[in-house]
């Protein structure tokens, strides 16, 4: 077991302190999605969404106890993709660790995107790849100046949010309670059921949301790759997991009732953000900056968060032996410096490629992130099954932070995650992304072993390479 104060067997340093991961286990479940996209979720399934959000929710803290327990046990910055190649395979450790990378870095050339869209509210004539270089560069020098630097931007960025969705509730459960921003008359809770009941579309309307709302959560599981870097993970970690459920509860299903509460279900959407009207009704003209500001700092937090972890996933798989030797070197600060910036490079390419090749080509790329998400979830909880497998009942008594109904909260989020599957397959906007993620784990099958690796010994696991 490495040193969990001081720093992890791999050279890093243990600069995240608890509050940064606090606030990146919050940040991770909740997204521009949210703010902006929650109104297609409600149009599909009315007030019903209510009950999606919470199964999801329930099915995401599975996943998360899963991960934690490996996670504590070996706190390590590889997370799944080292505890995959441990415990299940080196093929399984390879397929995770660059599935999870590509994941991440497709996800950072549409966020950089939408930190020019974003920008461009205020500054109309500045150039988008302008501000979203801008944003590229000073990220990246974040992420190479220290791991602790890392998370006080996170910090304040998820602190953004959280202030965000806290100011709607209120001001929301004001407008229900005592009618401030209406004339003074409550509007109550009748818009939950006075318009088609609480399943206006009947039971198929929740479940045609299951894909929508199960990838809103997409970056939570960013807790484990912080394992390798916090300080005291035995508290650390467990806290921030155990939190998850009760903040999705708070930040989603809170700010939903109250939408839904204030806005009849079948009118959201057709008049801009849900966010967006609520601070409006109440006589808040600058509603629209304010949001957009929340969202430009959501958007530049997920490219924070894909910087940091292709760096360490990278990092991972060259300890592993199953990445190039460099990228398992450390700079002077104890970051993964070359595998931050063969990272930045390739984000960078998929920003020239969304201004210069053709719309679906960059549709086919980042198909694979939608894939790679449900992929990763699909392998923690697989690994943990092999990792509990290979513990003595001795050892299953002294876990640190055993997984919750251990074996069927797995078998359930199996079955949740096959389902959310086959669903992407009969949804005209979502076939692709299971498609393209099929053909990219081939790809990625083929290359592991026409590059031999499945007759390379490792070159040591992640936990005992030290740094360079």
């Amino acid at each position: 077991m490495s040193n969990n104060n001081v720093e992890s067997g791999e050279g890093l340093e243990r600069g995240l302190e608890e509050r940064h991961i606090q606030m990146m286990a919050i940040g991770g479940a909740i997204g521009v999605g949210l703010f902006l996209g929650s109104a297609t979720t409600i149009k599909a399934a009315g007030p019903s969404i209510l009950f999606t959000y919470a199964f999801a929710g329930i099915i995401i803290f599975f996943i998360m106890r899963s991960l934690g327990e490996m996670a504590v046990e070996r706190p390590i910055a590889g997370s799944f993709s080292a505890y995959a190649n441990d415990y299940v395979g080196r093929l399984a450790g390879f397929l995770t660790g660059w599935t999870y990378w590509m994941f991440w870095t497709v996800t950072c050339m549409a966020e950089v995107t939408a930190v020019g869209i974003y920008m461009n509210f205020w500054f109309p004539n500045l150039p988008q790849w302008v501000s979203a270089l801008a944003a590229v560069v000073l990220l990246t020098v974040i992420n190479l100046t220290a791991v602790s630097a890392f998370g006080e931007i996170e910090f304040w960025f998820a602190l953004v949010k959280v202030v965000t969705i806290i100011a709607m509730i209120a001001i929301g459960a004001l407008m229900i309670v005592t009618g401030i921003g209406n004339g003074g008359v409550p509007v109550g809770i009748s818009n939950l059921y006075s318009h088609g009941g609480m399943f206006p579309n009947g039971i198929s309307g929740p479940i045609s949301t299951l894909t929508m709302v199960a990838f809103a959560f997409g970056g939570v599981e960013l807790i484990g790759i912080t394992a390798g870097e916090a300080k005291n993970p035995d508290k650390v970690i467990p806290s921030a997991i155990n939190s998850v459920f009760v903040r999705i509860l708070i930040f989603y299903l809170g700010s939903l009732f109250v939408i839904m509460c204030l806005y009849p279900w079948n009118s959201i959407g057709t008049t801009g953000s849900p966010f967006v009207l609520t601070f409006s009704k109440l006589g808040i003209g600058a509603a629209a900056g304010i949001i957009n500001f929340v969202v430009l700092t959501a958007a530049a937090s997920s490219c924070n968060s894909g910087i940091f972890t292709t760096g360490r996933m990278l990092f991972n798989l060259s300890n592993q032996g199953q990445a190039p030797a460099p990228f398992g070197k450390l700079s002077r600060t104890n970051v993964p410096k070359t595998a931050i910036l063969a990272s930045v490079a390739c984000m960078l390419i998929g920003v020239v490629l969304n201004y210069l090749a053709p719309g679906k080509a960059f549709t086919y790329v980042t198909s694979v992130g939608t894939f790679a998400g449900l992929f990763s979830w699909f392998m923690i909880v697989f690994t943990q099954m092999k990792f509990r497998k290979q513990l003595s009942a001795d050892q299953i008594s002294r876990l640190k932070f055993p997984a919750v109904f251990y074996p069927a909260s797995n078998y359930i989020t199996l079955l949740f995650l096959a389902g959310v599957f086959v669903s992407m397959l009969f949804g005209a906007d979502t076939r692709i992304a299971a498609i393209v993620g099929v053909v990219w784990v081939a790809i990625l099958v083929g290359a592991y072993y026409a590059a031999g690796l499945n007759r390379k010994a490792a070159s040591g696991s992640a936990t005992e390479k030290k740094a360079v």
